[in-house]
């Protein structure tokens, strides 16, 4: 058996695609494909045809010849199976079955040919593997990728350690041109420098203040703490300024930017720009209420999963303060099913809906302003088949009309909550282009990589319960815009838990506390 070429034609006679797989010249390839319609008969039923030298082996698809061109050795049985597989894979990689779309797809479809036929005889393969084999998943690109990261945080490391020798030599310098003074009181000042270089979250000088490798040095020479030498002077003012880390850091990351390069950068703020962008609370004492929120909704109306899982976390910045006990209110749901830690009085909290410690006499651990985790006092979890408890529903019409195919996409939003930054993700097709956008409330934004619509509303609230979006794509199944994901959050959750006070121990007035309550998505989709 050989196949000497698998080709798409026209009704006319235009080559659409053609694909040979013997060494053949254009001249004779043109000749067979051309005389292959003045060969087909009407109202005859066969799928063959033989002249002198080749037999032509075809299909109707629309209005198009699926066409195998073999010799006249070639077994015929095999041939149609041959046609069989390849009439699957056409509609499997152009979703529009004329000119212009096997045109819009001809590369895919000469690789998919490629996997059914090698050098003229046919692969034992199924549509399925030639689709993942069409993938073009590469373990050896992924390892390059592997080993140039790799590489890029090597030479970060090397950049880091030079930043610190220069910085170290600086310092060494400068206590040299101190003079006499220096070699007469060298060992006090010089373990006073290494815990200014070596501290980077600790105490310098006995005190609270943390002093870090990117500290400027005149920042400790205008506070003197601890027993430092009198007649010590501080460097001159600026020196911690020169260092230039990261000036150089960033023009070399900057370069490796250029070159097309994915630098993912390990970036520590100083203590003012960490202050900025997260100031620590200013309570003492912090109760923190969040739900992760699990659905599953089917395309065609209904729920296949809804999921609740909260946590009550608890932050305490001051030790003073760790012996207290937390009084809760548990909302009026019965289908919530709460559990407390392994270390909390579960009868205490059964009996009077307080949280407190087996123990009453060991405090809660503390933590530092930047922790937000904090400690896990609570859990509870909520699981549902009423569809009325779903925040958000999304109902997704898509239709074919001709050469397009139309989508309207429309979310309904509960009353029970105010859903901030919502971004409703639909999958598409592989496109060329954007996507025809008719209509939308909101933002929209496509991500080529991905294949993904992102449609985005800043804020759902009374004023907008609902809202709509249409999009017109090349014809393509109703499956392919699905799952859709759905991303969100509310400053309500379901328990509608709240901290009635927070009790101490040791008596005395009660202390100040704040409560935050947050509801997030973790697995939102439309199936």
């Amino acid at each position: 058996m050989v196949v000497l070429a698998a080709s798409i034609i026209s009704k006319s006679g235009k080559v659409l695609v053609s694909r040979q797989f013997v060494d053949m010249t254009r001249i004779r390839i043109e000749g067979l494909l051309a005389a292959f319609p003045k060969l087909v008969g009407t109202g005859k039923q066969h799928t063959y045809v033989e002249t002198e030298n080749v037999r032509y082996v075809y299909q109707p698809i629309e209005a198009l010849y699926l066409l195998l061109v073999t010799n006249k050795q070639s077994n015929i049985l095999e041939d149609l199976e041959t046609l069989r597989l390849l009439s699957k894979l056409v509609p499997e990689y152009s979703y529009s079955l004329d000119e212009e779309g096997i045109g819009k797809t001809a590369f895919e479809l000469i690789f998919a040919f490629d996997e059914v036929v090698c050098l003229g005889h046919k692969e034992n393969v199924t549509v399925a593997q030639v689709k993942q084999y069409c993938e073009m998943e590469s373990h050896e690109e992924k390892l390059h990728k592997l080993v140039l990261q790799s590489k890029i945080n090597e030479t970060k490391d090397v950049m880091k350690r030079k930043a610190s020798e220069i910085e170290k030599s600086k310092i060494d310098k400068n206590r040299g041109d101190k003079g006499g003074f220096m070699s007469m009181g060298s060992g006090r000042i010089e373990s006073s420098f290494s815990d200014v270089s070596i501290s980077s979250s600790g105490s310098g000088f006995g005190s609270g203040s943390a002093f870090g490798l990117t500290t400027e040095v005149d920042s400790f020479s205008t506070k003197p703490k601890g027993r430092q030498p009198s007649s010590a002077t501080a460097p001159p003012k600026g020196l911690g300024m020169q260092l230039g880390k990261t000036q150089k850091t960033n023009q070399f990351l900057a370069s490796l930017k250029a070159e097309g390069e994915l630098i993912v950068e390990d970036v520590q703020p100083k203590a003012g720009q960490s202050r900025v962008a997260a100031p620590p609370p200013t309570d003492p004492i912090t109760l923190t209420a969040e739900e992760k929120l699990n659905v599953t909704l089917k395309r065609d109306g209904g729920i296949s999963n809804f999921d609740v899982q909260g946590t009550l976390s608890l932050q305490i910045l001051n030790q003073e303060d760790g012996l207290i006990q937390v009084q809760i209110e548990n909302g009026s749901n019965p289908g919530i099913l709460f559990k407390t830690h392994p270390n909390m009085n579960k009868e205490l909290f059964s009996n009077e809906n307080i949280l407190g410690l087996k123990d009453p006499n060991r405090p809660f651990p503390t933590g530092p302003a930047g922790d937000a985790a904090g400690v896990g006092l609570l859990k509870w979890r909520m699981q549902s088949a009423d569809e009325s408890m779903v925040p958000l529903s999304i109902n997704c019409w898509p239709s074919v009309s001709g050469n397009e195919t139309y989508v309207s996409i429309e979310y309904e939003a509960s009353s029970m909550f105010d859903l901030r930054n919502v971004v409703i993700s639909v999958p598409l097709p592989a496109l060329r282009e954007a996507p025809n956008i008719r209509q939308i409330d909101g933002e929209w934004r496509y991500d080529s990589r991905n294949s993904t619509l992102e449609w985005s509303i800043l804020l759902i609230d009374n004023s907008n319960r609902s809202g709509s979006l249409e999009f017109v794509v090349p014809p393509a199944d109703s499956s392919a815009f699905f799952p859709i994901s759905v991303r969100f959050s509310a400053t309500s959750i379901y328990s509608d838990l709240k901290v009635v006070n927070v009790i101490p121990l040791r008596g005395g007035a009660p202390p100040k506390f704040a409560q935050r309550t947050n509801l997030i998505t973790e697995n939102y989709q439309v199936v």
